[in-house]
C-alpha cells in the first residue's frame, strides 16, 4: 500500500503522517527531510524554484525506487512529498498503478490561517516536524504554487479537515 499525503504548506502532512507510520508501520519518505539533508546546505540565494525542481525530481527517482523494493516485501510506504502541483502527483498515481500497487489518497484541508499560524509557530519552536524555516515570502508563494485536487481526484480519498 502506498499513501499519498498532500496539502499546502503547514496542513500537517509530516504530522499526518507520523501518525500513519505509528498505526500502520509503514516506511515514510518525507521531502522535507531528503532536501534538508541533501540539498538546502547547498542552497545559494541566487538558486530558486528550478534549482529546487531539478533535485525534487532526482529525489522522486530515487523514492520510486526504495517503495518498489518496500513493497515487494510487503512493507507498505507513506509518501509525504508535498505534492503541490497536480502533474506530480498524477506521475506518481501513474508509477503505483503500473506497478500495482494498491493507493490510498490522504488530502489535509486545512484552513490559511491554521496552516500560517502552524508555520509561525514550527519556525519558532524548532520541533520535531522542523527541517527549515519557511519565510512569510515563501509561504505565500506556495499559496499560489499549490493546486487543489480536483473532486475527481479526492474520490475515493480520505479527507482530514480537522485540526492534527
Amino acid at each position: 500500500m502506498i499513501h499519498f499525503i498532500f496539502g499546502n504548506t503547514g496542513a500537517g502532512k509530516t504530522t499526518y503522517a507520523q501518525k500513519l507510520w505509528d498505526e500502520q508501520g509503514a516506511i515514510v519518505f518525507s521531502i522535507d527531510e531528503w532536501n534538508n539533508a541533501l540539498f538546502i546546505p547547498d542552497k545559494t540565494e541566487n538558486d530558486g524554484v528550478d534549482w529546487f525542481l531539478e533535485r525534487i525530481a532526482r529525489v522522486d527517482a530515487m523514492i520510486k525506487k526504495l517503495v518498489v523494493q518496500l513493497e515487494s516485501v510487503g512493507s507498505d510506504c507513506i509518501l509525504d512529498l508535498g505534492f503541490a502541483k497536480r502533474e506530480r502527483r498524477d506521475d506518481f498515481y501513474a508509477f503505483a498503478k503500473a506497478h500495482n500497487f494498491p493507493t490510498t489518497v490522504h488530502f489535509l484541508d486545512t484552513e490559511y490561517q491554521v496552516r500560517k499560524s502552524r508555520v509561525v509557530k514550527r519556525n519558532i519552536e524548532k520541533g520535531d516536524t522542523f527541517q527549515f524555516e519557511v519565510s512569510e515570502s515563501d509561504f505565500d508563494f506556495m499559496e499560489s504554487w499549490f493546486e487543489r485536487p480536483t473532486a475527481s481526484e479526492l474520490k475515493g480519498a480520505k479527507i482530514i479537515t480537522d485540526n492534527l
